[in-house]
């Protein structure tokens, strides 16, 4: 299965599923225009970009609220906490890391530091 991102100024809409047999039943990058043209028959309007479920392209799996940067061409997801900054392969990370002495620790946003 092939799965098809809608993206609307740059932030994920929907995913949803394509079948191989309706993507030419080739692999990305090749199986990409061909699934958006069976989508546009199916009447769905609206740019569709692929992703992949296991991440081997575009960065990330893409999810309904994500944004898609077209520069760079991949998925990116939403900040869950104002202050965490964007890292390799496009993941979300606080700004300090996490002591590892093997204590339970959260993240204080007001205070940006563990407690």
């Amino acid at each position: 299965m092939a799965h098809f991102a809608q993206v609307s100024n740059g932030t994920v809409q929907t995913v949803i599923v394509v079948s191989n047999d309706d993507c030419g039943g080739g692999t990305f990058p090749a199986s990409e225009s061909i699934g958006q043209a069976f989508i546009a028959s199916i009447g769905l309007g609206g740019e569709w970009r692929q992703t992949s479920y296991n991440n081997n392209f575009r960065g990330k799996y893409a999810g309904s609220g994500m944004t898609y940067d077209a520069d760079v061409d991949v998925f990116i997801a939403a900040k869950p906490i104002a202050s965490w900054v964007l890292v390799f392969r496009y993941d979300r990370q606080p700004p300090r890391p996490m002591p590892t002495d093997g204590k339970m620790y959260h993240w204080n946003e007001p205070t940006l530091g563990w407690v």
